[in-house]
Formats: structure tokens, sequence, C-alpha cells
């Protein structure tokens, strides 16, 4: 069985620092984490999330998007925002699919009710995934105190 801190060591990246290097990088990081994080997460949960294609076609609607964006051609600037929508129905779509892995990981190994919120996971996506993988730890520690305190409360 491995350590309810495993995952958060295994992709070992901060929140904040996940946020700050994508306004740095113009959008890109977020592409970049997915494809060095989702086969890592795959393995620790033993769950398939995405495949190499469904990443690659990702980053290919959010650079066909970006190069297509302001270029002065009306037909050009629609292509642009529908791959804008494409891109950001991959990213929900990636993010649903972690979520369920990560709940039913949390349960199985470690018997922690993880719940995540649907409307973060799909407003903040990536960066909310990111944000309960470092906070798993924590949610465990506090599911324990939980318990105890009501095994107390039963007994009294």
């Amino acid at each position: 069985m491995s350590t309810i801190t495993e995952m958060k060591d295994t992709i070992n990246t901060k929140t904040a620092n996940l946020v700050l290097l994508t306004i740095a990088t113009a959008g890109i990081y977020p592409i970049i984490w997915l494809f060095l994080n989702t086969q890592k997460l795959e393995e620790i949960t033993s769950k398939k999330i995405a495949d190499n294609t469904f990443l690659i076609a990702l980053a290919v609607c959010i650079g066909i998007g970006g190069a297509f964006s302001n270029l002065g051609n009306q037909t050009l600037d629609i292509i642009s925002g529908l791959l804008s929508i494409a891109s950001a129905a991959l990213y929900i779509i990636w993010s649903f699919k972690a979520k369920s892995a990560l709940e039913e990981y949390a349960l199985a190994e470690h018997k922690t009710d993880l719940r995540m919120n649907g409307f973060y996971t799909f407003f903040l996506s990536v960066y909310y995934i990111n944000y309960c993988i470092n906070d798993l730890p924590e949610a465990q520690r506090k599911q324990q105190i939980l318990a105890g305190g009501q095994e107390t409360t039963v007994e009294s």
C-alpha cells in the first residue's frame, strides 16, 4: 500500500507555482504539466485518465487557436474561437476524469472520502486537481480527526 503523500511527492508542483508559470508562459505550462503528470497520476491511481492522443489534440487546439487569433481575417478568428472552446472542453474532460480517479484512489487505497467540488473542477480544472493532489494528506488528517471525534461522541 502506498503512502498518502506519494502522489503529492511524485507530482511535486505547488498550485501557486502552477498559476505563476501559466502566467509567465502565456498559458503553455498547463499543457506541459499535463504531459508530465498524467501518466504519473494514472500509475498511482491505476485508472486511465487520458492517452497521448488526447493530450496532443489539446495542445493542437491551443496552439492553432492561438496562432489564428487576431490576424484580421474573420474566418480565422472564428476558427480560433472554436479551437479555444474545444481546448477548454478538453481541459474540462481531463479534469473530471482526473477527479474521478483521485476520488476512487483516495477511497480505495487510503479509506479517505475525498469529495471534490464539481463547480471548482469545471471552472478551475487543472489548478483544482493540482490543489487536491497537494491537499490529499490534509484531507485524510481532517477525516481521521472527525472520525475520532464522532467515535468519542457516540461512546459518551
